[in-house]
């Protein structure tokens, strides 16, 4: 359990770089914008909350534009273009990462980012789960109440990706993956029904990981 803290915890605490600020216990987006000299609605664009509410501790919100946007006018055309721009290069959470589906299914769950976390993939029991990127296995094991036996890698960029409910495991923490190697079997430990549950996060934050993977 404390590997998994730990694993979780190390992508939120590298320090931020300008422009950007992380969550803090008591913080509100009125109070960031407040303290940044920005508007709430700007943090909400330029971060693509759709509820400013449901912000969390550890989150690294964008609070200043991004580079190259221009300065407009309320209202204006160049406002509604800045606007598009800013929503485009906010449609990832970080840098970026190549990912690929870890396993064939259907997507019987989508994230939300309050309830669901992850997507969760439906299929028969030993269906392949394979790495999404190539990475390290920061955690094995089922320390996590509720998710049964679970893997968590480390990628490049601070990004994490988590799989959970595994009927069996097949790499050690530590063991270097490749993108594509089977690294589970699916399973139904700590769920009612057989299903892969796939988390991304991006500096401990959990990102939709529809962002990341190819369509379907």
């Amino acid at each position: 359990m404390s590997t998994l803290v730990t694993a979780l915890a190390a992508c939120g605490s590298a320090p931020v770089g300008p422009g950007f600020y992380r969550v803090e216990r008591g913080d509100t987006v009125s109070k960031i914008a407040r303290e940044n000299r920005t508007s709430v609605s700007n943090i909400k664009r330029w971060n693509l909350l759709s509820n400013p509410d449901a912000i969390e501790v550890g989150q690294v919100l964008r609070v200043a534009p991004p580079a190259g946007t221009a300065t407009a006018s309320a209202g204006s055309s160049a406002s509604t273009g800045s606007a598009r721009a800013d929503t485009l290069a906010q449609s990832k959470a970080g840098p970026g990462v190549t990912l690929i589906w870890p396993a064939q299914g259907t997507v019987i769950h989508t994230f939300d980012g309050k309830n669901s976390k992850g997507i969760d993939i439906a299929n028969a029991a030993g269906t392949p789960v394979v790495a999404a990127a190539a990475g390290s296995v920061v955690y094995a094991g089922n320390g996590l109440r509720g998710y049964g036996n679970m893997l968590i890698i480390k990628h490049a960029d601070d990004y994490l990706t988590a799989y959970a409910h595994n009927r069996a495991i097949l790499v050690k923490e530590g063991q270097r993956v490749q993108q594509g190697q089977q690294i589970a079997e699916m399973g139904d430990t700590d769920s009612n029904r057989i299903m892969l549950h796939f988390e991304v996060r991006y500096m401990g934050r959990s990102t939709n990981p529809a962002r990341y993977l190819p369509a379907r």
